[in-house]
């Protein structure tokens, strides 16, 4: 909404209403005049909203953004029809004015100086909702490589999600690991149990051997004697 000082963008200030929320809509004051210009943000209801900065000054040929933050409401107003009102007051300040020497008799009428002021309403209006996830089209919409992954039954993942076929991918091997792992335990206790039988055989038949060995020299010597003793 233009004036003769400044023009404002946008002309009115929008919330995206939500219950129990704060909500925060900006202003752009534009000057484009070759003045200093002083402003100052009121509203019929100061409580609700907060304005920052709400007043100030905007350099020749320059802008300054204003931010309105509405408080959290606890209940909507009727069809959502608000009545609340803004007013941005504007004069002409002394060159090289800076925000601390805005003052409330800046903009008194009885200082001689022409006050311009601009109206603003406010409008509620619906939060943006959020984008709608990604579904499975049967027969639309699909890409001539989808198409034929899904007529031909393969069973890899769409181009759309690469993580999740990598992940599957990652998820197969790994499980693959586990198996080839479980297998090698087993391989390893048996060849341990085969090799413990082994060694315990070996370690009876050297015991019986030794057993025979003293035996057969023990018959051997008799028989020597016997023989001996005959002649």
């Amino acid at each position: 909404m233009p004036n003769e000082l400044l023009s404002i963008q946008p002309g009115e200030l929008k919330f995206p209403f939500e219950l129990k929320k704060q909500i925060s809509s900006s202003l752009r004051l534009i000057n484009s005049s070759d003045s200093y210009v002083a402003f100052k943000v009121k509203t019929t209801s100061p409580k609700k909203y907060c304005v920052r900065p709400n007043n100030g000054i905007v350099l020749p040929q320059s802008s300054a953004d204003v931010t309105v933050t509405m408080q959290a409401q606890r209940e909507a107003p009727p069809d959502m029809q608000c009545k609340d009102k803004f007013l941005v007051q504007s004069v002409v300040a002394p060159v090289g004015s800076s925000p601390k020497d805005v003052s409330p008799e800046l903009f008194s009428k009885e200082s001689g100086k022409e006050v311009h002021e601009a109206k603003l309403r406010v409008l509620y209006v619906s939060p943006p909702q959020p984008p709608s996830p990604i579904t499975e089209s049967n027969e639309e919409g699909l890409s001539p490589k989808m198409e034929a992954a899904v007529d031909n039954g393969d069973h890899h993942f769409s181009p759309l999600d690469p993580a999740k076929g990598a992940l599957a991918m990652l998820t197969e091997e790994r499980n693959a690991a586990i198996q080839q792992n479980a297998r090698l335990q087993q391989e390893l206790v048996c060849s341990a149990l085969q090799l413990k039988i082994t060694l315990k055989a070996n370690q009876k038949l050297q015991s019986g051997f030794s057993f025979f060995f003293v035996i057969l020299v023990a018959l051997l010597s008799m028989l020597v004697w016997w023989t001996l003793k005959q002649l």
